[in-house]
């Protein structure tokens, strides 16, 4: 894996997000860079001392891009756990890459949730939401209203069901 040079604050950017794991943070990173395109692991930092959740030389940071965006992966140890509170929405552009990632996310010890939640094994939310459902909900109105009513009643969004309910066309 590929370090950044000491002293090089061009390659450290101004804000990501940082994921707290307890010690599989490299085996996260490894299963979001294999489920996401323009995914990857950029770099893992080991530790260079014994700290309260590992030992020296275990990994302490991994730097990822997941989706094209940059991520540190913390293995801090078990005070803390993912919950809804945070959650990463995935837009998909048809429903062969929404079903791919929702079986991806939920298929590899993960749980599927409502309304196109899913969580991963590692206890991470994810929307998986195709740009069908965000459109409808953006027209407002009845439009709205239909495709809101029929998400309300999905795991994994299927997006024929939402056209049939925006076109008044029953279940």
């Amino acid at each position: 894996m590929a370090s950044h040079p000491p002293g090089s604050p061009a390659m450290i950017p101004k804000i990501r997000p940082c994921l707290w794991f307890d010690g599989n943070a490299e085996d996260a990173a490894r299963f979001y860079a294999e489920t996401f395109p323009d995914s990857r692991i950029d770099a893992v930092h080991r530790a260079p001392g014994d700290y309260p959740a590992g030992k020296q030389g275990d990994p302490l940071v991994v730097e990822a891009t997941i989706l094209g965006m940059p991520f540190m992966l913390l293995n801090g140890g078990p005070q803390f756990k993912f919950d809804e509170a945070v959650s990463f929405q995935v837009a998909t552009d048809d429903q062969e890459e929404t079903d791919r990632y929702w079986n991806a996310i939920v298929s590899n010890g993960g749980q599927a949730s409502e309304c196109g939640w899913c969580k991963d094994r590692y206890g991470l939310s994810w929307q998986i939401t195709p740009r069908r459902l965000t459109e409808y909900m953006a027209a407002g109105g009845e439009t709205a209203a239909r495709a809101f009513g029929a998400m309300m009643t999905m795991g994994k969004i299927d997006i024929a069901t939402l056209d049939r309910a925006v076109q008044g066309v029953p279940a």
